[in-house]
């Protein structure tokens, strides 16, 4: 039986075009990659049924990010309802109707990204829902390798080691910032979270280097993609 397969978008294929050869080897010296810091802040916590209302990323340079580096973008979403979520991050429906269109945001996005190691505090919630957006718009998700601060946190702060019992969470942006006296800007905002995780991750690659004595490697950072 023949079966046909849809044809890719042509922004998902200069996306997945974008990526090859870009995946990190174990001794890829940190410095030589593309760090992009993401957030997202969304309509609720389930990434099958809900979207994306705003979201920033914030580009890396030479161990540090420029002002010029951080965008964000709000996202017009007609089915935004007044929920708990809006009491986190303040996005009300008459906000979010005032936004860019989804699919426009992701254009301007996986332009952003291609190629690009994503770094995010619980990464792997943004990554989710961005695929769900990914996929209905272009029939693709995420292949950016990922790197959660959390995570990244657990590895080199004695405060939040894993202590090998079953319901220990991960620390949140705040705990972890407040623990390095890092102020948080804008809270609950994707452009003040983003800024915040990247003052967390260039702490947090400085303390390793220091630790290990040595420039950072790609396999001195926990990551949930290769």
């Amino acid at each position: 039986m023949w079966t046909f397969r849809k044809p890719l978008h042509p922004v998902a294929e200069a996306y997945r075009d974008g990526r090859a050869g870009s995946s990190p080897k174990g001794r890829t010296p940190l410095d030589v990659l593309r760090i992009v810091v993401i957030d997202a802040e969304t309509t609720g916590l389930d990434p099958s049924r809900d979207r994306l209302l705003s979201l920033a990323a914030a580009a890396l340079s030479s161990g540090s990010m420029p002002m010029a580096g951080l965008r964000s973008w709000l996202i017009y979403q007609p089915w935004a309802a007044l929920n708990d979520a809006v009491a986190v991050h303040g996005i009300t429906p008459a906000q979010t109707a005032r936004g860019e269109p989804e699919e426009k945001v992701l254009f301007e996005f996986l332009d952003l990204i291609r190629g690009a190691v994503l770094v995010g505090h619980h990464i792997g919630f943004d990554a989710a829902i961005i695929d769900q957006a990914l996929m209905r718009h272009y029939g693709t998700r995420l292949y950016n390798p990922l790197i959660d601060t959390a995570a990244l946190a657990m590895a080199e702060l004695e405060a939040f080691r894993k202590t090998g019992y079953a319901n220990q969470r991960p620390p949140g942006l705040e705990e972890v910032c407040s623990h390095c006296g890092i102020p948080m800007m804008e809270r609950h905002t994707a452009e003040g979270d983003a800024f915040t995780t990247a003052e967390l991750f260039l702490l947090l690659c400085a303390r390793r280097r220091r630790r290990l004595g040595r420039p950072l490697e790609w396999r001195d950072l926990p990551s949930l993609r290769p």
